[in-house]
Parts: C-alpha cells; sequence; structure tokens
C-alpha cells in the first residue's frame, strides 16, 4: 500500500493561507471589474426585450395597415356595386325593383361609412402605435449607448488584467490541491459566508482579522504554537498568528 503522506498542522496552515492569498489577488483583480459584467449582461437583455418589443409593434402596425387596405378595398367594391345599381335604376320597371335597388344603394352606402370609420379608427390606433415603436427605438439608441461603454470599460480592464487572472486561477487551483480535503471543503464554506471571500486571516492587535473579536491571550498562545486548526469564536474564521500570515508572500 502506498504511504499518504502525513502533514503537520503548521504545514496545512501553510498551504491554506498561501491559497487565500492567491485568491484573495484574484478577489482584486474581481473587485476592478466590479459590477460591470453584472451590468452588462442586464443591459444585452434589456436591448432584447426592447427589440422584440420594437418588432411586435412593427407587426401590430403591418397588421392594421393591410386592414385598412382591406377596407379601402371594400369601398371600393361597394362604390362600383354603387354605380351598377344606379344604372340598373334606370331601367326599372315598377316601384318593387326599385326600392330593393334603393335598398341595396343605401346599404353599400352603409358599408361604405363603416368601413371609412374603421379606416379612421385605424390611422388613429397607427399613430399610437406610432409614438410606442419610436419610444422604443430611442431606448434601444440610449442602452445600446451605454451598454457600448459598459463593454469598453470591461474590455479594457479584461486585456489589463487576463494574463495575471489567468495565471492566480492556476496557481490557485494548485494551491488547493496542497490542502487537506476536509480543511478545504471548510475553507471553501467559510469563505462563500463573506463577501470579502476571507476565510483565514491573522490574529491583529489581539484581535480576530476578519470580524475584530477580541482573541483571548491564551488561544492567542495556541494560535503561535501552530499544533491545532483555531477558528474564532465570532465568526467562524480559521485564525493563524501574524508571523505564519506575513512570512507568504504572493506575487
Amino acid at each position: 500500500m502506498a504511504n499518504v503522506k502525513e502533514f503537520s498542522v503548521e504545514e496545512k496552515l501553510t498551504s491554506l493561507v498561501t491559497l487565500q492569498k492567491i485568491e484573495s489577488k484574484l478577489d482584486e483583480i474581481r473587485i476592478l471589474k466590479g459590477e460591470l459584467p453584472i451590468e452588462v449582461a442586464d443591459l444585452e437583455d434589456e436591448i432584447q426585450g426592447l427589440h422584440a418589443r420594437q418588432l411586435r409593434v412593427e407587426e401590430e402596425i403591418n397588421g392594421i395597415t393591410e386592414f385598412i387596405e382591406q377596407k379601402r378595398n371594400a369601398i371600393k367594391d361597394a362604390q362600383e356595386l354603387i354605380a351598377k345599381y344606379e344604372k340598373q335604376s334606370e331601367n326599372v320597371k315598377n316601384n318593387r325593383e326599385f326600392e330593393a335597388i334603393n335598398k341595396e344603394i343605401e346599404m353599400q352606402q352603409l358599408e361604405v361609412k363603416l368601413c371609412e370609420k374603421h379606416i379612421k379608427d385605424a390611422n388613429e390606433e397607427i399613430s399610437e402605435k406610432a409614438v410606442l415603436l419610436e419610444k422604443a427605438k430611442k431606448a434601444i439608441a440610449s442602452k445600446e449607448g451605454v451598454l457600448n461603454s459598459k463593454k469598453g470599460e470591461l474590455e479594457k480592464i479584461i486585456a489589463s488584467t487576463e494574463e495575471e487572472e489567468t495565471q492566480y486561477s492556476t496557481r490557485a487551483e494548485t494551491a488547493s490541491k496542497d490542502v487537506d480535503p476536509r480543511l478545504l471543503a471548510s475553507y471553501i464554506k467559510i469563505r462563500n459566508n463573506y463577501r470579502n471571500g476571507l476565510a483565514v486571516v491573522p490574529v491583529e492587535r489581539d484581535a480576530c482579522g476578519g470580524c475584530f473579536y477580541s482573541i483571548p491571550p491564551q488561544k492567542q498562545s495556541e494560535i503561535k504554537q501552530r499544533k491545532k486548526i483555531m477558528v474564532c469564536e465570532n465568526c467562524g474564521r480559521i485564525l493563524v498568528d501574524a508571523d505564519l500570515n506575513d512570512s507568504i508572500e504572493v506575487k
């Protein structure tokens, strides 16, 4: 059976501090990016929604335009029928035929008026839709201007930090392999609990370097001995002595 190397507590703490410092460097780069990646993604989603709204309004306008054209054709057909009936009325043989033709003329005249009303209402609706369309286009232009600006800022930051970020990411992956698996799981859980990502902190000025909770002298003495893993009673972060913390540099 292969021998599995047993790490001392000091070695475990050293690997943890190393990993923490590397990942803190990554955090600094991400802080530099700030909320830009989220803002860019949100703007892209918003613009996509505005484009969908613009397309919907354009389709509605096209549908109303087709409706107007149908009503204009209906008016044309009605007027042709009126002309036809009026010509027929010149050759009627009795009052019954005359009244029947007049009734048809009146019906077609009503059809013309109804179509004209529909066209008027439809044109008013198009005017309202045109206002909405113009607003959507202006909103898209405005949001795209902001998006381009945000993207430009983000691209500059990425260009200036990409190589550094890649290096730190690779180093963090390597460093995590040197950490005891159970300790690594605890480290990750603690790190995820805090926005600043600090899971391993030194004791500074007799207090936890994460939450500034006072550390009793006896516990500080135990931390300096590096004989067991010590955590802050208040925040749960892993505590190390300042000398160990300062001895590890990440460049």
